[in-house]
C-alpha cells in the first residue's frame, strides 16, 4: 500500500502531479476518492447502509463508515472506484447503477494524518440482503443499517444515538448479530458538512420527507 502512487491537486481541483500515498497524507495533498453509499426501500422507509471498519485497519479501526470507499490511484478514473465495492463488500454491482452526488472536498486531519479528499459520492439503491454481503474481513468487519430518517436527525443533533442493525464477522468468520444504539464515538470523524450534502443529495434523489412533528 505504501507504494501507491495518488494524483494530487491544488485547492481549486486543478492536477498538479503525483505522490505516494503516505506522503500525500503527511503532507495533507489534495487527492480523489470514491464514495459509495448504499440505501434501501423498505415498509418502514428509507434505510441507509453503513460499513464496520476493520479492527485491523490502520486508521479509523472498528468504526463505522462510508458504505464503500477508497483511493483512486494516479492512473484511474472515476469509473474504476467501482472495484471498491467488490473489494470491501463481495457485490458485483455496474458503475451506470450507481447515482452521482457530485465532488465533496472535505478534510480530516489528526496527528500525523491529514486527509484532504476530493471525494466522487454516489448513492447506489441496494437490492441486496445482508446476508448476500461477503466482506474482505481485511478492510471490513460488518455491515449495518440505519433508517434513513434516524440517521438525518443524528447528523443534524436532533437525537445523540442512531439505532444500527446489522451483522460483524468475528475473528473465526462467523457473523453475530449487531442490534445497539450507536453515538459518534463509533464513526469515523467525517466533517458534519460533508454529511449533510450526502443526506442532501439522497434527500433530492428519494425525496425522504421530513418527519412530521
Amino acid at each position: 500500500m505504501n507504494e501507491e502512487l495518488l494524483a494530487t491537486f491544488d485547492e481549486q481541483g486543478n492536477r498538479t502531479g503525483t505522490a505516494p500515498r503516505d506522503e500525500v497524507h503527511r503532507q495533507g495533498l489534495w487527492h480523489e476518492t470514491f464514495h459509495c453509499w448504499f440505501v434501501r426501500k423498505a415498509d418502514s422507509g428509507l434505510r441507509i447502509c453503513l460499513q464496520l471498519r476493520s479492527p485491523e485497519k490502520r486508521d479509523y479501526a472498528g468504526l463505522l463508515d462510508i458504505t464503500a470507499a477508497g483511493h483512486l490511484l494516479a492512473d484511474e478514473t472515476v469509473m474504476d472506484g467501482i472495484r471498491e465495492v467488490q473489494e470491501e463488500l463481495g457485490l458485483e454491482i455496474a458503475f451506470d447503477e450507481l447515482q452521482p452526488l457530485g465532488v465533496i472536498p472535505y478534510q480530516m486531519d489528526s496527528a500525523g494524518f491529514m486527509d484532504r479528499e476530493r471525494a466522487h459520492v454516489y448513492v447506489y439503491e441496494n437490492r441486496y440482503a445482508l446476508s448476500e454481503f461477503t466482506p474482505q474481513v481485511e478492510e471490513v468487519a460488518g455491515i449495518v443499517e440505519a433508517r434513513f430518517a434516524d440517521f438525518r436527525s443524528f447528523i443534524s443533533g436532533a437525537d445523540s444515538n442512531l439505532h444500527v442493525q446489522g451483522f460483524q464477522i468475528n475473528g473465526n468468520g462467523e457473523r453475530t448479530g449487531i442490534d445497539e444504539l450507536v453515538d459518534f464515538t463509533h464513526f469515523v470523524p467525517h466533517e458534519l458538512e460533508y454529511f449533510r450534502r450526502v443526506i442532501e443529495g439522497i434527500e433530492r434523489l428519494y425525496k425522504e420527507p421530513e418527519p412530521e412533528i
